[in-house]
């Protein structure tokens, strides 16, 4: 039986990779302009390195990715993402009803913190969630399970009382080493691999729907 609803943020209750995407094929094609988009489809849902290590080669340059990564780090891009366009407003129908229902809700994102609580409170959305986590707060963040369990231990119910809600394929695997049931929002734009998800869900609405059959 569930208990709780642990949801990611980018890609579940924002719509993130595509936005992000674009300023990093900005800065790909400054250092080789034949870089295409789809060569930066892998970034989306991959570890830190993964990702910088997708942009090296796309560039082909011969930066290693720490030095582009660097450089590409110094134009702070979040401050120019309105994130209140890019918010699935369905969400926050989503988060009451559960609270209505009586689920815990939480919320355990590989971003840093404070964007998190940027994202939410711009949203206004924070008061749904009785606890937020950030991968920052780990030495190893998603796909290492830590930040689910943890995660489940503030909430105080076990993991597999858990449904979580995630999209890319590091994110599905964390929940599912931690033990929990996932929702896996379906996006085909990126190949992820969505396979160890329990359900596939084509709208965040539909959460409302998984939690009452799990």
């Amino acid at each position: 039986m569930v208990k709780a609803v642990i949801f990611d943020m980018d890609g579940v209750i924002i719509d993130s990779e595509g936005t992000y995407l674009e300023f990093q094929l900005e800065f790909a094609r400054k250092k080789n302009p034949n870089v295409r988009i789809e060569q930066l489809y892998p970034m989306v849902g991959a570890t830190k390195k993964e990702a910088w290590e997708v942009l090296e080669r796309a560039v082909d340059n011969g930066q290693p990715w720490e030095e582009l990564r660097d450089e590409c780090r110094q134009r702070d891009i979040y401050s120019e993402v309105d994130y209140r366009e890019i918010y699935r407003p369905e969400v926050t129908e989503v988060l009451r009803t559960l609270k209505e229902k009586g689920y815990r809700v939480a919320l355990a994102s590989s971003t840093q913190l404070d964007l998190v609580e940027r994202v939410l409170r711009e949203n206004e959305i924070r008061e749904y969630f009785e606890v937020v986590v950030s991968g920052s707060q780990f030495k190893r963040s998603k796909p290492d399970p830590e930040i689910y369990q943890y995660t489940a231990a503030q909430l105080g119910v076990r993991t597999e009382e858990c449904l979580a809600v995630e999209d890319s394929t590091i994110g599905i695997t964390a929940a599912s080493r931690a033990g929990m049931k996932i929702a896996a929002v379906i996006d085909n734009r990126y190949n992820f691999d969505q396979s160890l998800a329990d359900y596939h869900i084509a709208r965040v609405k539909e959460v409302l729907e998984v939690v009452d059959e799990a």
